[in-house]
């Protein structure tokens, strides 16, 4: 078998190569990409943080009573976020949330326009489709290796690794949102003379907002499941607390800041849950 591992296919040795060359000729990009997204963080931050906590909550229950008209759900969010306050982790949840929302709205600003253009081009999906399936089966922490190279340490490399492990979600499901609009409203619509564009925005975008919306839900829940990946390279949030406890062997420590991000994943999906009435 020595024939076999003699001639191996440089796999490694290319990627490298083309991170070399990107770090020398793209500079400029990734500098640029690392102010836009460091300024968004810094935004959503200062939002979340500079008003009293209190006043934080209230919104948050008034926006989920607004999308889900259930008072029973904007209070258990209440409750939860009562939870976190009474726990000591109000920081590092916002943290955790800056980080969840610079994540959202880069992945449905990139999403959904994607998945539209693939759901009017089967061909275009045909091409998409295994490097979407590569993205969401290739181990999160290789795409820690080019944000540091790129990006350094802190907030925007954990960014950044969450944008691509988390991006085929909302592509997906708004090609599904799509192309499952019935072909009756499809073809009443163009019997009323609607245009291409009026077709999408007025029957296809409202007939799959239910499933871009569950896009938007699996954005918010992949982005939770990589607090605790970003926080390897720097990111703060809910994640350092969890790597500090498997550090130190901190069982109660590593099971509290564990529950706090179970609660906010629950109240998130809580709020955004959205479901087509029959």
């Amino acid at each position: 078998m020595d024939w076999l591992t003699d001639n191996k296919i440089p796999i490694g040795r290319t990627a490298a190569a083309v991170f070399d060359w990107l770090q020398i000729n793209g500079g400029w990009f990734f500098d640029g990409l690392s102010d836009t997204m460091e300024a968004l963080i810094d935004a959503i931050l200062w939002v979340l943080q500079t008003p009293h906590p209190l006043i934080v909550v209230a919104v948050f229950a008034a926006l989920t009573y607004g999308l889900q008209r259930n008072w029973k759900t904007a209070g258990f969010v209440v409750l939860g976020f009562l939870f976190i306050l009474n726990q000591g982790y109000w920081e590092e949840t916002t943290e955790s949330l800056t980080l969840v929302l610079s994540a959202c709205v880069v992945c449905m600003a990139l999403g959904v326009p994607i998945g539209i253009a693939a759901a009017h081009r089967p061909r275009l999906y045909r091409v998409m489709r295994p490097v979407l399936d590569l993205m969401q089966t290739l181990p999160t922490f290789v795409y820690l290796i080019p944000a540091i190279v790129f990006f350094g340490i802190g907030m925007v490399p954990g960014l950044i690794a969450t944008v691509i492990f988390v991006l085929p979600a909302p592509i997906r499901l708004t090609h599904l949102g799509v192309t499952s609009t019935p072909t009756p409203l499809l073809e009443a619509a163009q019997a009323f003379g609607a245009t291409p564009r009026q077709t999408l925005w007025k029957v296809e975008l409202p007939y799959a907002l239910p499933q871009i919306m569950a896009g938007l839900n699996q954005t918010i829940m992949l982005s939770l499941s990589m607090v605790v990946i970003a926080a390897l390279v720097g990111a703060d949030g809910l994640g350092v607390p969890v790597v500090r406890a498997l550090n130190q062997v901190n069982t109660a420590l590593g099971f509290e800041s564990g529950f706090i991000i179970v609660v906010v994943a629950i109240m998130l999906d809580r709020m955004l849950r959205m479901e087509r009435k029959p």
